[in-house]
């Protein structure tokens, strides 16, 4: 059995079967969970299906052991492996390894011969045939997409020089948007940095007590006490009270009823929000809503109530509309807005609602009892001074998310027609070992 998913091309490309441009088309597999140490300090990364995002993987969550490898039907695969989930809700998701890795019986993994194809070439033809893998999958309860019917997919190829030179064009838009996502990393990890120091490890103001230099400048070390108090919650710097999170922050709750919220208003869920990720660079559009939501402004705080543990706290780039598990969170003075939302992301914080959510199956937390959460209240000058130093990061995470939606939606445009040969990329030999 052959299954075409793209049937126009050049006449001087060739129709080929998964199979043929692969020297492995293989599953993975699950060691067995009864045996604790497979999952404790494993040398090989453990994908399952979730953890495909369409890009490159570079970790995954759980790593297993060489015993659990040679226990069960898990495999290692190399580098540049291609992998495609099969099963449930996931199916047609994609990912690349960077670097050898196992996965479970849930994805396909797809080793591209060197020979015959440019591995990079069969994802971006698989990510462009993702409509047709859905509709290929079958069952009920939980879609299926066979090993046979993955083998079978047929789809035109270039000579190699060609396919190298499609995805290069588009490896150059995915490398920006990848790099765009660790800087934002970088930013939001400045950002905790900096408010560890001032209003945790209270830093700057050891330094003065032991006559160290803080390293800052001193306008805002001049802000800071050179001694410590006791307090209920322990040693705090003098003069800084001890407060609750409701003094500093409020739940703007501003409901809107689905036939007044206008289609093209970005939406966004729990499904958009990453975890641990103050960065949301995902979100739909209001066409489809059918319940009651929430209104937010750009630069709010979204919180996800629902199963708090799951960490998901971000910054909103636009302004739009939001599911009713997500509370909206604003600082109640601009000047608090590093502090509220450092805090709203801490995992102390995270960790707070969860221990107070109600519900057994799905947790919810509230903000009554986010409110109340004790923290250490700086005066008004520290906080502002700490939001001049977040706020510019703040700026540069919400610029690259929508630079990044941008390239990708230059690469929505691109995808298709290069690999369909409707764009032709000339001179490709020349091309690829200029850029080589």
């Amino acid at each position: 059995m052959e299954t075409e998913v793209c049937f126009s091309a050049p006449s001087d490309w060739t129709i080929r079967s998964v199979e043929d441009v692969c020297s492995r088309v293989t599953s993975g597999g699950t060691p067995s969970r009864r045996e604790h140490a497979y999952y404790s300090g494993g040398r090989w990364p453990w994908v399952k299906t979730q953890e495909l995002q369409d890009k490159w993987l570079e970790d995954t969550d759980e790593h297993i052991t060489e015993a659990a490898v040679s226990e069960s039907s898990a495999k290692v695969l190399p580098t540049n492996t291609v992998l495609l989930a099969m099963y449930g809700a996931t199916v047609g998701q994609l990912a690349l390894l960077r670097r050898p890795m196992t996965c479970n019986q849930a994805c396909c993994a797809m080793i591209v011969d060197e020979r015959e194809a440019d591995y990079r070439y069969l994802f971006y033809q698989l990510l462009h045939a993702r409509p047709q893998l859905k509709s290929l999958a079958t069952g009920a309860a939980q879609q299926n997409l066979s090993g046979v019917v993955i083998k079978s997919l047929r789809f035109p190829f270039p000579k190699l020089s060609e396919q190298r030179a499609i995805t290069y064009i588009l490896g150059i838009l995915d490398d920006k948007i990848e790099l765009n996502r660790r800087m934002n990393e970088t930013l939001e990890a400045m950002a905790q940095a900096i408010f560890q120091s001032w209003f945790v490890d209270f830093d700057p103001v050891r330094a003065k007590a032991e006559g160290r230099d803080p390293g800052l400048p001193k306008e805002i070390v001049d802000l800071f006490p050179d001694r410590f108090e006791e307090s209920e919650l322990g040693e705090i710097p003098a003069g800084w009270e001890v407060g609750t999170f409701g003094e500093v922050a409020e739940n703007p709750r501003r409901g809107i009823e689905p036939a007044k919220i206008q289609e093209s208003t970005p939406y966004i869920g729990l499904e958009h929000m990453p975890r641990r990720c103050i960065a949301l660079a995902d979100w739909d559009h209001a066409d489809a809503l059918e319940s009651n939501k929430f209104e937010f402004r750009r630069g709010e705080i979204l919180f996800g109530k629902l199963r708090p543990y799951f960490h998901k706290v971000g910054i909103a780039p636009v302004g739009g509309v939001c599911s009713t598990d997500i509370l909206v969170i604003a600082p109640k003075q601009p000047t608090w807005f590093g502090f509220v939302l450092e805090h709203a992301s801490s995992v102390e914080f995270v960790n707070h609602t969860d221990a107070a959510s109600t519900g057994t199956k799905m947790p919810r937390t509230n903000w009554q009892d986010m409110r109340r959460y004790q923290i250490v209240l700086p005066p008004v000058p520290v906080a502002a001074a700490f939001t001049a130093q977040v706020q510019p990061l703040v700026k540069r995470i919400v610029a690259n998310i929508h630079e990044s939606r941008t390239l990708a939606a230059l690469r929505g445009t691109l995808l298709p027609k290069l690999i369909s040969g409707e764009l032709r990329v000339k001179r490709a030999e020349r091309f690829t070992s200029e850029v080589a």
